[in-house]
């Protein structure tokens, strides 16, 4: 059991207020944690199905005969439809994500969205052309509402396949997609269909159920996670490179604090912009306050730190330590990563917790249900909630930990960094690859997990890449935890290996970018598509010289992240690993054969630095079969090419 906050965070921060938490007898996630102790083996193992109304069955995966549950489903079938399911979830999550987006895209273009405005035209019309709608002598509100329609069209659609593959993925991994029937026709028909397989009496077969996961989660990564990164980019702006700051120490002693918490960004836009109003600022000082600060926590905090410089309170795992505080005021949530706890916890403190979705209500939470029709307004009463809550605060303990960082990395504003003005692309990363200057390029991606100390994985794994000449983009709770560490801001190439030291000095990068949020990881796809376009490194995403991590695994949406990202070729680390350990010809499926069929496998790795030399292995790999030039600096990892 872990029992002291050093074991349980690598942050300074949340360790103080851990160890304040336990002493006033709260309690958070990790003592919770450990009360949970000891776990059922058989659900660890992912063998228990309770899929019908027979059991719940659980097989023994040790004895000398296999076992089968009440149907005669064995330990790989009943592991794969449970998995499968966890894919579905996943997906269903980042997707409703992104239709929201999407559909609030359509409800501004057709001025019935208080407060939004396209705020790229640009990237509409380059979107409009990509996606063939025409902007000649058409109005901007136009356009945007023919794309949101063919953008919403891709949730539902019956028959066909989605779009973005066949307009961004290279031709031979298209091809590979379409030969093994991986191409999703609509992300609700994928879910939907992987509900139907895993109902008791349908799918049986291991391999077919993970292939339609495959195809399921590739609508999540090529559709809805994709369109809800471009469509955002639209309404709220494309993100630029961004100086802000992280931690429980952005919190403010002598201003009024609200902690947006949660997915979404159509809320939250509105509410920094409240946050930035005459009057409710007027209010502010009236009750004694110097101003009124939004900060976030989760994707909510991405989004609003890569458009807006809005400062990160924290990650996952921090949302009951923020409210330990006394300092926040309100704490704002919407959909996903977030506990009931916290209401609970709130009650302790003066903490107002408001809960904006009609998907996701808590008990005991003041519930103000958004409308993009009057969102301003709404954001306006919200802050104001906020503003009449601060005098009620009682002893306040703010952490003094809190780090600079650099965000806003998009696709199209890497290629100036890299190029320049003059010649923005991709050519100038492909050519560090191919003359050994970089090893290649790894995504670290995820959540936190009680069951690993907060961040130590992340960083860990992120400082041992660095060092040997791989450049890393982050998304989500990782880049917050390597943020908090200080890896995102440009003298972190100290850290690097010579090479990619070389590279970060000379166009003033940091030697990890943060990439946004957890859809946003759709811009790493994309990256990806444009260095095999810009050539030198094969012709589908499986050449690449890339891994990708998840090594503080936390949801189903990384399992889903994880699935369209082995689909598209990545080698992808995943820890603690996913509950099919009892089932041996599952895992093996999962971990070595996949690659044959599809060009990316699983690996479940528990030791980070293990982890992160086994997947620069698998780039070793890779550019031995391209035949590049040795590593002009960096000790090659793989043994015998």
């Amino acid at each position: 059991m872990k029992s002291d906050s050093a074991s349980r965070s690598s942050d300074p921060a949340a360790q103080a207020m851990m160890s304040s938490a336990d002493r006033c007898g709260i309690g958070s996630a990790f003592s919770r944690h450990d009360e949970q102790e000891p776990r059922c083996g058989f659900g660890e193992l992912g063998i228990c199905c309770r899929i019908c109304e027979m059991g719940p069955c659980r097989v023994n995966p040790f004895g000398e005969e296999p076992q089968r549950g009440v149907c005669g489903a064995d330990a790989d079938t009943i592991a794969a439809r449970h998995l499968i399911r966890q894919v579905a979830a996943g997906a269903a999550a980042h997707s409703d994500h992104g239709h929201d987006v999407v559909k609030t895209l359509l409800l501004a273009a057709k001025g019935e969205a208080q407060g939004y405005t396209i705020k790229n035209e640009a990237r509409l019309r380059e979107l409009a052309a990509e996606w063939g709608v025409k902007t000649h002598d058409r109005t901007v509100a136009a356009i945007a509402q023919e794309l949101a329609e063919k953008g919403l069209a891709q949730f539902n659609q019956q028959e066909g396949e989605i779009a973005y593959p066949a307009m961004r993925a290279p031709a031979a991994t298209l091809e590979n997609w379409r030969k093994l029937g991986l191409v999703p026709v609509g992300v609700e028909h994928e879910i939907v269909e992987t509900l139907h397989r895993t109902h008791e009496g349908v799918d049986a077969d291991y391999k077919n159920l993970i292939m339609h996961g495959l195809r399921t989660s590739l609508g999540d990564g090529w559709a809805g996670a994709m369109l809800a990164t471009d469509f955002g980019d639209v309404l709220f702006g494309t993100p630029e490179p961004i100086r802000s700051q992280v931690n429980l120490g952005v919190l403010r002693k002598n201003e009024v604090n609200i902690v947006v918490h949660g997915h979404e960004p159509t809320l939250s836009e509105m509410i920094v912009a409240a946050s930035r109003d005459a009057e409710l600022l007027a209010l502010a000082r009236k009750h004694g306050a110097e101003g009124i600060m939004v900060g976030g926590i989760c994707c909510t905090a991405n989004e609003i730190l890569m458009r807006q410089g809005a400062p990160v309170v924290g990650n996952f795992l921090h949302q009951e330590l923020a409210i330990a505080t006394g300092a926040v005021d309100l704490m704002l949530v919407d959909v996903q990563c977030i506990m009931p706890a916290v209401v609970e916890h709130a009650a302790r403190f003066h903490t107002k917790v408001i809960t904006t979705s009609k998907k996701a209500k808590i008990m005991g939470a003041q519930h103000i249900e958004f409308h993009e029709s009057h969102a301003y307004d709404i954001a306006k009463q919200i802050v104001r909630l906020a503003v009449e809550n601060y005098p009620h605060r009682g002893p306040v303990q703010i952490p003094d930990h809190k780090t600079d960082l650099v965000a806003g990395f998009t696709v199209r504003n890497t290629f100036t960094h890299l190029g320049g003005r003059y010649r923005p692309s991709f050519r100038p990363l492909n050519d560090a690859i191919i003359n050994g200057r970089l090893r290649g390029v790894a995504a670290v991606i995820g959540c936190n997990t009680v069951k690993k100390t907060q961040d130590e994985s992340h960083v860990a794994m992120v400082r041992e890449f660095i060092a040997n000449d791989v450049l890393v983009v982050m998304t989500g709770c990782a880049a917050t935890a390597c943020a908090k560490m200080g890896l995102l801001q440009p003298e972190a190439a100290r850290w690097a290996g010579k090479g990619l030291q070389e590279i970060c000095e000379a166009v003033g990068i940091p030697p990890v970018l943060h990439f946004g949020s957890c859809v946003d990881n759709s811009r790493i796809l994309v990256a990806l598509c444009e260095m095999i376009k810009e050539g030198g490194l094969g012709d589908k995403l499986s050449d690449l010289p890339i891994a990708g991590s998840a090594p503080e695994a936390m949801c189903e949406k990384a399992i889903a992240i994880g699935f369209y990202c082995v689909a598209s070729g990545a080698y992808v680390h995943y820890s603690p690993a996913m509950r099919v350990l009892g089932a041996p010809a599952l895992t093996k499926f999962l971990t070595e054969e996949l690659e044959d069929i599809v060009g990316g496998k699983f690996n479940f790795e528990s030791d980070p630095v293990q982890a992160a030399r086994l997947m620069m292995e698998h780039m070793d790999k890779k550019r031995a079969a391209l035949k590049l030039k040795p590593l002009m600096y960096a000790e090659p990892m793989l043994q015998n090419v």
